[in-house]
């Protein structure tokens, strides 16, 4: 008799640890799935948000890593490509006051690196303040506000490419040229991108 229940208990046991396997495994499956669906739905917010840029590519491409920070938010996707941007142009002037330590520069290309470093400076600076007021947004000036997001997001871009206009007409080596233009390039196209999601904004 004793062994009979004894048997039973056992069997209980097995029984009830074999519910609970089978009802974490569902838990976890759903999650898994609802993981999964968000994802996808993240990912798709931000393929049709970038196709409204100018350069959907890069959009996706330089915003994709925080899809799960953005999630479906706009104020959120605005701030990822203004911060995106804003580290891009810090990159950026960090590469360009190393060339200008480079004592073969030629007086014309040691002032030209100057004032590109004081154009990346000011645009460092308005992309900042771009930030600043997205971070404080109310609504009773919101369209204000978000009016002179875009003052400050335009004058950046500006600065970015004042940068490189110093090369037309002067006679810059190659290599110089060609690397703060391409970096220069790249910072205008994502900066240029988050204006296109600010102006969605509105």
């Amino acid at each position: 008799m004793a062994a009979s229940s004894t048997s039973l208990s056992v069997s209980a046991l097995i029984l009830t640890f074999l519910l609970c396997i089978s009802s974490n495994v569902q838990r976890s499956s759903a999650a898994i799935t609802a993981t999964k669906k968000s994802t996808k739905t993240y990912t798709n917010f931000l393929k049709t948000a970038c196709n409204s840029t100018t350069y959907p590519q890069l959009c996706f491409k330089s915003l994709s890593p925080y899809t799960s920070t953005i999630k479906t938010s706009e104020l959120k996707l605005c701030s990822t490509s203004l911060t995106v941007a804003l580290k891009a142009s810090s990159n950026t002037s960090k590469l360009v006051k190393s060339l200008a330590k480079n004592r073969g520069l030629s007086k014309i290309e040691a002032a030209i690196i100057r004032d590109c470093i004081e154009e990346i400076g000011n645009s460092i600076d308005e992309i900042k303040q771009s930030l600043k007021i997205l971070g404080n947004l109310t609504d009773p000036d919101r369209e204000y506000q978000i009016d002179n997001m875009k003052t400050w997001v335009s004058a950046a871009i500006t600065d970015q490419n004042t940068c490189t206009d110093g090369f037309d007409g002067n006679k810059i080596s190659y290599a110089v040229k060609r690397t703060i233009r391409k970096s220069i390039v790249n910072v205008a196209r994502l900066t240029s991108n988050a204006l296109a999601l600010i102006n969605k904004l509105s």
